[in-house]
């Protein structure tokens, strides 16, 4: 009957036999990287301490014999996350922008932490404060941030056989604080155009005036729901203002990959969220208006752009927003507050699934849940049917 296979990087029994001079030889068969079984052995004075001898250099050689691409319980944990990054661009599964979130949070969050462990140092109770600490003194949306990178590159330890078991698995659930999307009113989305039309126009500033593409981008982001990326994405191929009601494809995204230019990534974040969708003649207007500004280009122009026809970047439209409402004082509105908007107000009018198919999403829970506004005010409807309850004679006390 055949014995069991010595797995890659471990030895079988160590055999002993006596060498000259007295001395005592211990050696056992060890299996390679390569696979390959090779003797090896030591001399001592007793046989107790070559044996020792013996696991010495074993575990020396079991350390060598993992490559830059591999991974032991003694690798650090710097190491794994060289690995783990390698492994992600290897796949090429992630959007660039995912791949570089991924590393930033990594590099912020994590490895300060981590960086001067060995993988079998990091255990579930040393990764569970790590992330009740981190929930504590930041916010939950950093401590779940900091969990899925944990936990990404750990699964890849596991995968490598570095470590029996992923830490991050047994840590406790982060619980999410309770939050409610809050959506514009029509009377602060008017506050918002008006601040938009006349931030640093007028007497007293310097330099060229705005070139009006703001107060543009936020009527297209109202009556498309286009996330901000989506909507600086559409090119004039786009647009069809020759139908009725004028139509806008949301097919693309701008992005700004770490060490590389901004550019028009040829699909938005998900598949759903390529779709055509009919805007309201508001909307209608600013598209023409657009159309005519680049009439002399081809029909992959961008309707809008820097004054260098280049993309402009999401965080210069999201300072230059943050920069008009700080002069009228409104805070908390992002361009993602124009996109629940939306949501709200169409589910209102029609439902969750209509908003849901308007904003991009594979189904509307993910809208009722991050979209769109609660509903304080229940139907009136109630009254009538809650009639049939009252006092059959009204008369008596």
């Amino acid at each position: 009957m055949p014995r069991p296979r010595t797995p890659i990087g471990t030895f079988g029994e160590i055999y002993y036999e006596k060498a000259p001079g007295g001395r005592f030889r211990a050696f056992a068969r060890f299996r390679d990287h390569d696979g390959q079984l090779r003797r090896v052995q030591t001399t001592a004075a007793t046989q107790q301490a070559a044996a020792r001898k013996l696991k010495e250099l074993l575990a020396e050689r079991a350390e060598q014999s993992v490559g830059q691409g591999e991974l032991s319980g003694s690798s650090s944990f710097r190491h794994l996350v060289d690995v783990w990054l390698a492994d992600l661009d290897l796949e090429g599964k992630l959007a660039q922008s995912t791949r570089d979130l991924y590393e930033r949070n990594m590099e912020k969050l994590v490895m300060p932490a981590f960086a001067n462990y060995t993988l079998r140092e990091i255990t579930v109770r040393r990764v569970d404060q790590f992330i009740k600490t981190l929930a504590s003194t930041k916010s939950y949306s950093t401590a779940k941030q900091a969990r899925t990178v944990l936990s990404l590159a750990f699964g890849l330890a596991v995968r490598y056989d570095a470590i029996p078991r992923n830490p991050v698995r047994d840590t406790v659930r982060l619980r999410k604080p309770p939050s409610q999307a809050q959506a514009l009113t029509v009377e602060q989305i008017e506050v918002i155009r008006t601040a938009a039309r006349s931030w640093r126009r007028g007497a007293g500033f310097s330099g060229p005036p705005p070139d009006g593409q703001l107060e543009q981008i936020i009527e297209v982001m109202l009556g498309t729901s286009a996330r901000i990326g989506e909507a600086l994405a559409i090119r004039k191929c786009d647009v069809d203002v020759t139908v009725s009601p004028a139509t806008v494809r949301i097919c693309g995204t701008i992005v700004s990959p770490k060490g590389k230019p901004t550019h028009r990534q040829h699909h938005p974040k998900t598949l759903k969220s390529t779709r055509t969708v009919s805007v309201p003649p508001f909307v209608a207007e600013v598209l023409r208006q657009r159309l005519v500004v680049v009439s002399d280009e081809g029909p992959e122009h961008l309707i809008f752009f820097s004054r260098n026809h280049t993309p402009l970047t999401t965080n210069n439209v999201r300072r230059r927003l943050r920069a008009v409402l700080e002069e009228v004082e409104i805070q908390g509105v992002t361009p993602h507050s124009f996109r629940r908007t939306v949501a709200t107000f169409l589910d209102r009018a029609s439902g969750p699934d209509l908003a849901a198919e308007m904003l991009g999403h594979t189904s509307s829970k993910i809208t009722k849940e991050h979209y769109i506004q609660p509903d304080e005010q229940v139907d009136p409807v109630t009254a009538d049917i809650l009639e049939v309850l009252a006092p059959q004679n009204r008369d008596e006390p």
